[in-house]
């Protein structure tokens, strides 16, 4: 299987509401949820995508070669690359009902672990949709971080036990889901977290803990009061509030915040491995990825995956190559271009 077969498989099996576009910018997508596109005008998920592709590399290929290390630990364990696919959940409804949130998800999971990285899992309305997830993370040994929703302190508490269980690497909570209406109209409300409220959960599990949606150096440096092991820079890929700056705008202030005090993971519009080589390089640790993930999954499966994350994984070698790098460590901002 090719890349661009499992681009042609997924056009046909998603249908409508994802045109597996050649340029994945959220723009003939914009404003459709259900569907992939940003709320509203859509740029918040337009403006990640425009902002990092502006974003030039310094080629350099004047250096002593001593090969490339592409892999990167994190939880106590490596990985091949430092990319992860970012949690999507509700697939019936934002995709298409050929695969579920089960289905999905094994994709996922399993389709990552084979490329040497590893998958978020999403939550949902229904217990299914963190519990099914779950599900094939135990299968694979816990290689898989559960995402669970800003609910109720009690439905938060069992969830973490649940990851416990299933041995999960990590866990993660995407506070930014806080503000997904459609939630509270499906009559499961969602809230916003206090810092004293997110050390009370991370003080509870022995799992590192990741929180998804920071967008300012404020909201970082809380982020770290509360404990947690690690943030995602992230905007909820545009599709919570509209008018957003690009996440790789706001990354370098809050790297130079908490760089080295907490892991930093960054989504929004990164497609490529030389994107992944620009926000490693703009202070970001590791790399989300999801929509891309999700054409990878619906148009190959697990092996879909598989090949994404490879190409990806190949890009971003190649890239590391031609800027000068032999290692993760070896990115940093004289990668950048700036005029």
């Amino acid at each position: 299987m090719q890349y661009s077969d499992i681009l042609k498989e997924a056009r046909d099996t998603i249908g409508k509401k994802c045109r597996v576009c050649k340029e994945c910018n959220g723009v003939v997508c914009r404003g459709e949820i259900p569907g992939v596109g940003g709320k509203d005008t859509g740029e918040g998920f337009s403006i990640s995508y425009t902002k990092l592709k502006e974003i030039k590399v310094n080629m350099d290929t004047i250096y002593e070669f001593k090969g490339v290390d592409t892999s990167i630990e994190l939880f106590g364990k490596k990985f091949k690359y430092p990319v992860f696919a970012a949690p999507i959940g509700g697939l019936n409804m934002h995709y298409s009902d050929i695969l579920n949130d089960e289905t999905y998800s094994r994709a996922i999971v399993t389709g990552c672990k084979l490329g040497g990285v590893a998958g978020f899992t999403g939550d949902g309305v229904k217990d299914e949709f963190y519990e099914l997830p779950l599900k094939t993370i135990k299968e694979v040994d816990g290689w898989g971080i559960p995402t669970i929703k800003p609910w109720k302190k009690d439905e938060i508490m069992r969830k973490i036990k649940q990851a416990e269980e299933a041995g999960a690497l990590a866990i993660a909570m995407d506070v930014d889901a806080a503000g997904l209406a459609v939630l509270a109209a499906l009559g499961k409300p969602v809230s916003s977290k206090s810092v004293e409220e997110l050390k009370e959960i991370i003080s509870s599990t022995k799992l590192p803990f990741i929180i998804k949606g920071i967008m300012t150096v404020k909201g970082a440096l809380k982020a770290l009061e509360a404990g947690a092991y690690g943030i995602v820079v992230s905007n909820h890929g545009g599709r919570v509030l509209d008018q957003t700056p690009s996440t790789v705008e706001v990354l370098p202030d809050i790297a130079k915040a908490v760089k080295g005090k907490m892991k930093i993971f960054i989504d929004g519009g990164i497609r490529t491995g030389i994107d992944v080589v620009k926000v490693l390089a703009l202070g970001a640790d590791a790399a989300l990825i999801g929509r891309p993930y999700a054409v990878a999954a619906y148009g190959g499966g697990a092996e879909g995956v598989q090949i994404y994350t490879e190409k990806i994984g190949k890009e971003l070698h190649d890239t590391m190559i031609m800027t000068g790098c032999s290692k993760l460590s070896d990115i940093d901002e004289s990668v950048i271009y700036k005029a």
